[in-house]
């Protein structure tokens, strides 16, 4: 049983099916206020697109092996970029302003994209903050779930090891387990 300090909404990612082809999609970075595509921030081996905000606890617990796990495996072929979706009329503080501010005072090593419209975070089925999602170089998705087992309250350190055992299978050309664990955290909140 998981013992949360505080209440928290909890949504879990919805699974796509494995094998989905990365949307479309050209955002605003919040950073460098450049567009960003895929072809962007495509990694020669693999490419990690996380639904992260600045106000969630579940993504507030995590916010540090973000970092890490980019600087860690942004050199070995994997690219990385964040996106926001939340409605910025309910929830002001997830706004392109305040994502830039979090993004430096973290020094994200990744983009970190505003999809005002939430058109983009529709066309991947994300649904909740954080949600992962691990394309091939052949833009298919190979892994999509939870960073590690430990969420915010439940004592279990975290480190990513679900997504750099991903990582290290895909630098090594191995199988990625199908098995595998659908995240949770806040519900993007939607328009």
């Amino acid at each position: 049983m998981e013992l949360y300090l505080y209440p928290m909404a909890r949504t879990f990612s919805e699974m796509v099916a494995l094998g989905t082809v990365v949307p479309d999609f050209n955002l605003p970075d919040t950073i460098t206020g450049k567009q960003i595509s895929f072809s962007d921030i495509e990694g020669e081996i693999a490419t990690l697109i996380m639904f992260i905000c600045n106000h969630c606890p579940f993504v507030l617990h995590i916010n540090d092996e973000l970092v890490k796990l980019a600087n860690d495996y942004n050199q070995k072929g994997i690219g990385f970029l964040a996106i926001s979706a939340n409605d910025i009329v309910t929830h002001p503080h997830d706004g392109p302003e305040q994502m830039k501010v979090v993004a430096e005072k973290l020094n994200y090593p990744f983009p970190y994209c505003y999809d005002e419209s939430q058109q983009v975070a529709k066309a991947f089925n994300a649904a909740c903050t954080p949600d992962f999602f691990i394309y091939d170089n052949n833009k298919e998705l190979v892994y999509r779930g939870q960073l590690d087992d430990s969420r915010p309250g439940n004592g279990i350190a975290v480190t990513g090891n679900d997504i750099r055992n991903a990582f290290d299978r895909l630098i090594n050309n191995e199988p990625i387990a199908v098995e595998q664990r659908p995240s949770i955290g806040c519900n993007i909140k939607w328009k």
